[in-house]
């Protein structure tokens, strides 16, 4: 294969490291999910309390409580609400917030589940609010209110519904409305993945699609997927094309780091995207504080694509923080990117008086 037309394929596929699931992608996301708990890796402790408190609904015979899960996107939201429904023995309903735009196409979901059901809502924080007030009484006593009739006319019933499970799923838990958010009865954060654990993500998903990779090739693609088992699944399918074209099918650790280099995915999961935005700040802005609708517009990105793709990751590593005036980067990002250190009789970059030189290991970015 020409190089030319697999860069017209890369281009066609969009952002590599965009962690929202492409539309190619649905189809081969499915059969990589996890089946049961013992296949989900990661998120041990919200595991190991799911166990529990579906272990004790089962022994009494009751519906699972109200579940809430949030975090940045790719984390495995859904995987773990598809295995919570196949627990409890029951059908699940998935949906996402910006399908339902009617409170009558609410009333009607939740009269077509059956007793002890999941419903799944992806994205629930995009649920209007007159959607959400349905909810209210759905998830507190299993029942919806019906409106008959208008003007003077009109009144209002109650009726009853199946005992259900709503579990919510949000990159965005802070745009919740209170009420919403207070009736659910485990609210549970999803943690950005370390690297051994993607590695077993990414032999696993080696095994289902047929591919053979080593260890070190495994954890060099874990290295760089910004801790997200979507990301490292898209960057072992991007992998195995170069392997199979070019390297004979065989995934080791050099295999990897040439093709991710190729896909211009550094050794921290940076993509073109999270470099240029970055030194935009230094450059332009002087490494900030920048607002967030300035940067957005500077470098041509939506500013909900900086806010919940690139921003969580990027302060996780230490490249950026939040201030109140702006973002603003770090030393360790001014150091990663070979750009001067501010001296320790300056404000620093970070703008909190502080000097963090101290902690920058300049010999990784050799």
């Amino acid at each position: 294969m020409e190089q030319g037309s697999f860069e017209e394929r890369l281009e066609a596929f969009g952002r590599l490291m965009d962690t929202k699931v492409k539309q190619e992608e649905k189809d081969s996301e499915r059969s990589l999910r996890p089946k049961t708990f013992d296949d989900y890796i990661g998120q041990e402790e919200v595991k190991e309390n799911l166990k529990v408190f579906i272990t004790a609904a089962k022994q009494r015979k009751e519906p699972l409580d109200h579940a809430l899960f949030y975090g940045p996107p790719g984390l495995g939201k859904t995987s773990i609400a598809m295995i919570i429904a196949s627990e409890m023995g029951v059908n699940i309903k998935i949906t996402t917030g910006p399908a339902i735009e009617r409170p009558g196409d609410m009333a009607a979901i939740l009269n077509n589940l059956s007793e002890g059901d999941v419903l799944f809502i992806d994205e629930i924080h995009r649920l209007n609010r007159q959607v959400e007030e349905v909810l209210y009484p759905a998830m507190e006593d299993f029942a919806v209110d019906i409106m008959i009739g208008k003007g003077p006319q009109a009144k209002s019933i109650r009726l009853d519904i199946p005992k259900f499970t709503l579990i919510g799923a949000t990159t965005r838990a802070g745009l919740l409305s209170a009420p919403l958010r207070d009736r659910f009865g485990m609210v549970n954060h999803m943690e950005f993945y370390q690297v051994s654990e993607l590695a077993k993500i990414v032999e696993n998903s080696a095994k289902t699609l047929e591919v053979e990779i080593d260890r070190e090739g495994a954890e060099e693609i874990a290295r760089r997927s910004r801790g997200t088992p979507r990301l490292a699944n898209r960057l072992l399918r991007r992998v195995r094309d170069f392997a199979q074209v070019r390297y004979g099918g065989v995934i080791d650790e050099d295999v990897a780091a040439v093709a991710l280099d190729a896909l211009k995915v550094d050794p921290n999961g940076l993509d073109s995207v999270d470099r240029k935005m970055l030194t935009a700040m230094i450059e332009l802005y002087g490494g900030g504080p920048v607002g967030i609708e300035t940067l957005a517009a500077s470098i041509g990105e939506d500013s909900g694509t900086i806010e919940d793709v690139c921003e969580p990751y990027l302060m996780q590593k230490g490249f950026l923080q939040r201030t109140p005036r702006g973002r603003v980067v770090t030393d360790y990002c001014r150091a990663y990117f070979h750009y001067p250190v501010p001296s320790k009789n300056n404000s620093g970059s970070d703008g909190s008086g502080k000097d963090n030189r101290d902690q920058l290991k300049l010999g990784d970015f050799e």
